[in-house]
């Protein structure tokens, strides 16, 4: 993702990234690199993605 990129767009993209890593029955071992090569994100996005989705699915379990 381009530093261009407007700061909205950004968070939308790591959300989605969020979004479908706590969708995966088995996440990537390598996440963040599949992270970058999926969605684009840079290495400090493709982490804030990982901590959103952990948060995501720990949210998911207590409802559960």
């Amino acid at each position: 993702m381009s530093e261009t990129t407007s700061p909205s767009l950004q968070s939308a993209v790591v959300a989605e990234a969020a979004s479908w890593l706590a969708d995966q029955k088995e996440p990537p071992h390598a996440a963040v690199p599949a992270l970058k090569q999926r969605f684009g994100l840079s290495a400090v996005q493709a982490c804030e993605a990982i901590k959103l989705a952990s948060i995501a699915r720990q949210h998911g379990t207590e409802k559960g």
